[in-house]
This record gives structure tokens, sequence and C-alpha cells, in this order.
């Protein structure tokens, strides 16, 4: 039987009458169906360029300036866009999250959105004064994954980065929690818990796979017995996205093939299931999850032998992105390329036509 459980505000307690018709609303309303073209999607490398939308602003080469005329167009500041011209991801931020008309009238009236191609060689001056080439500049910011983003304020004090693919529904939250100053006051985490109904509802189980480890969770012991990496696996209650993780890209042959030369946990980000962490602190799944900054379900952390996170996917994920994150920690890429952006560089360049 499917469970609801609601986080009820400290200024009263739902009587049972509202506590059920609650439940029975947040079963009703689910977000799987018009969510599943933002979530779904094949990350092939596309095979004609993008075009950006014409209301785009190229930088000057000095991304001060570029703040300079943002703020004079009574903008609250800039927004740097790092993508790739052949990337699924991208296409999917252009045309479903950019192409919703209330975003785009959102962004344009707060931002001037300056793109900004992760492997170009164009130099840009960042607000620092330093020169960067866009390539250089995407790793100094640790991009990783396209499409990423990094806001920028009217001073030019870059002031929150998301990294990757997120559904419509996130990347509208994110830019309130930007463009009102919440980052002044609390964490991305904690105005997600604070600003969405009932702060967090949670229906049903986790999908449960052969290969994740048993409790107890002593994932600094795992260092010590085994020679395997660490993959920990945030997830929560009727997660659609989390759901389609297991369906999907984690039900193919070959990320299969590299997720079982790991040791795999998957915790409830919400739940009170004690947890020694690699770096031997004992705490529940939820306060880890918190102390880590999780704010989308399904995450997936990677740490090295020593405990060390390697890298993380903390949004929307595909078959081959996944695989080359899987294959970079598999193959200790990360000792020689402590940018897996560098590493993907490689990679294209033995083989471009890789995703």
């Amino acid at each position: 039987m499917a469970r609801c459980l609601v986080k009820i505000s400290e200024h009263g307690l739902l009587n049972r009458l509202s506590l059920v018709f609650l439940c029975l609303l947040v079963s009703t309303y689910s977000f799987a169906d018009k969510d599943d073209a933002f979530l779904q999607f094949d990350d092939t490398m596309l095979e004609e360029e993008l075009v950006y939308p014409d209301w785009f602003k190229y930088t000057v080469g000095d991304l001060n300036e570029d703040i300079k005329e943002a703020v004079a167009a009574g903008k609250n500041g800039i927004m740097v866009y790092f993508g790739q011209k052949r990337c699924a991801y991208c296409e999917q931020f252009l045309q479903e999250n950019i192409g919703a008309p209330d975003i785009e009238h959102y962004i344009r009236e707060h931002y001037d959105i300056i793109p900004i191609d992760i492997w170009g060689i164009e130099d840009i001056t960042d607000t620092n004064g330093e020169i960067y080439s866009e390539r250089d500049l995407s790793i100094r910011y640790k991009t990783n994954f396209t499409p990423s983003l990094v806001f920028y304020d009217n001073k030019g004090k870059p002031v929150f980065r998301l990294r990757g693919y997120y559904p419509p529904y996130k990347f509208r939250a994110a830019l309130k929690y930007v463009t009102e100053g919440f980052y002044k006051e609390e964490t991305f985490k904690e105005y997600l818990e604070r600003a969405e109904p009932g702060a967090f509802f949670m229906l049903g189980g986790l999908t449960d796979r052969d290969f994740f480890s048993q409790p107890p969770y002593k994932l600094n012991k795992l260092f010590k017995d085994s020679t395997k990496h660490l993959a920990v696996i945030f997830e929560q209650g009727d997660c659609h996205a989390c759901d389609l993780l297991h369906s999907g890209p984690l039900s193919e042959d070959d990320t299969l093939k590299e997720i079982e030369n790991m040791n795999v946990v998957q915790l409830d980000m919400w739940s009170d299931t004690p947890v020694i962490t690699p770096d031997g602190k004992e705490m529940t799944a939820r306060d880890w999850a918190s102390e880590l900054n999780i704010f989308y379900t399904p995450t997936l952390i990677f740490f090295d032998h020593k405990g060390k996170e390697i890298i993380r996917i903390a949004s929307v994920v595909q078959y081959y992105r996944l695989l080359g994150v899987l294959e970079y920690v598999n193959q200790k890429a990360y000792l020689t390329e402590p940018d897996y952006q560098s590493f993907r560089l490689k990679q294209r360049e033995i083989s471009p036509s890789s995703p």
C-alpha cells in the first residue's frame, strides 16, 4: 500500500480528514505524465548544430562589460550558458525550458543570457579580470555536464550554478531562487524544501536492484575491504525520474557491466537510515543528503578509494552520459584528468562521433 508522509507546518496539525484528502490529491496529481518529455530522450550527439534563440546576447569578450550593459538595461545581471553545439541535453533545455513563453519572458526581463561553447577557443575576460579561452572558462566553473548555467549578480559575482539539464519546473524554481535573492540566505535545497507545498511528499518505496549493497551502511569500511569504487544513489519515493533511471540507462548491458564493478548503495534522501559516511561520520541518510546539498533525485555520487568524491550526476541523465561517467570512474581517468570535460575532450579526439 502506498504511503503518504507529509511534513506538517509548525503552525498547526492537519486533521485526519484533511490529511486523507491531501494524500489523495498528491496521489492523483502526478508529474509523471507531463515530465516524460523532459526526462526521456535520446542523448546521442545531434546530427545538426543547435541554433541559439535570436535574443541571446553574445559576449563582447569581457563579462564585466556584459554585466554593465545588462545593468544599464535594468537587468539583475547575466546568466552565462555553457553548452555544446550538438548536445541533446542542450536541445532539451533550449526547446523545453527556454522555449516556454513564461520562462523566456522571465529571463529576458531579469538577465542577459550569454552563450559559451565549452569547446570554443575564443578569449573571454571573466569578472575576476583573468583571461580564459571559452573551454578554460568552462573548466574553471567545473561545468562537466552541459547545459550548465552560471548566474552573475550586478556586481559581477558568480552567485549560483546549475550543472546539467533540469525539467522546467525545477528550472523555474532556480530562476526565482536567484532573482529574488534567496541564495543570500539559504541553499537551493533549503529553498526547495521550504517553497514546495507540504515541503515534501513520499509515495511508495524505492526500486530495488540486485547490485545494491545491503545495510548496515558502513561506507568507510567498504574502502578497506574492497578495491571497487563506491557509488551512492540518493532517491526518494514517488520519484518518476528515479524509476526512469532504473528502467532506462541503468538497465542497459554496458552500464550494468560498469555499475557491477562498483559498490553501489541506494539511500532514501528523506530517511533516518543510519550511515557511516566515507569519511567516518555517523549520521542519517537525511542529514548526509543535507550536508551534500542534494536537491534533485536521483543524484549519483562516486567516491574514490580514499573516500573522496570524484564526480556527481545531479541532473537528468540518459544512457551515453551515464556510461561516460561510469567509464571515467572505473578507468580511474580522474587520476590524470581531474575534470570530466578534459576526459571527454580526449574521447572526442579519438572518436569525433562520440556523444
